[in-house]
């Protein structure tokens, strides 16, 4: 069994195969994911787990080059937007139409829905390298 980092088989094989620049996308519960894109569903029920426990817990075990969250968030949920913005302040921040953010889930390795039920709580995380 694993001792550290993310326990979830899926996430962490998900991360173990992830190259430079490869993109995983941490979803609220209500982000359309493709067909063709791998789904990770960590939902139970409105609200669990949280959007910020996953993305705490990926960044954690995760080299971070990039972040890119849907230009509506700064108004529809500022709550949100400071509080990644805070967390996350050495990490490069890009903002996309969500309509954009949307069609990236077509090109991400991953997409964890996470039981977030909060407007465009969605964040695309591009991987980095580790040298």
């Amino acid at each position: 069994m694993k001792k550290t980092g993310i326990l979830n088989r899926e996430i962490a094989s998900v991360l173990a195969g992830m190259g430079h620049t490869d993109t995983l996308i941490i979803a609220d519960c209500g982000l359309p994911i493709p067909d063709n894109t791998a789904a990770i569903d960590l939902s139970v029920k409105l609200g669990t787990p949280d959007f910020r426990t996953v993305l705490e817990a990926v960044a954690e075990d995760m080299v971070i080059e990039e972040m890119t969250l849907a230009e509506e968030v700064k108004t529809s949920n500022p709550v949100l937007h400071t509080q990644v913005t805070k967390d996350y302040a050495d990490i490069p921040l890009q903002y996309i139409a969500h309509e954009n953010l949307k069609q990236e889930t077509n090109h991400a390795k991953a997409v964890i829905r996470t039981g977030e039920a909060t407007p465009f709580a969605n964040v695309i995380l591009k991987s980095g390298v580790i040298f």
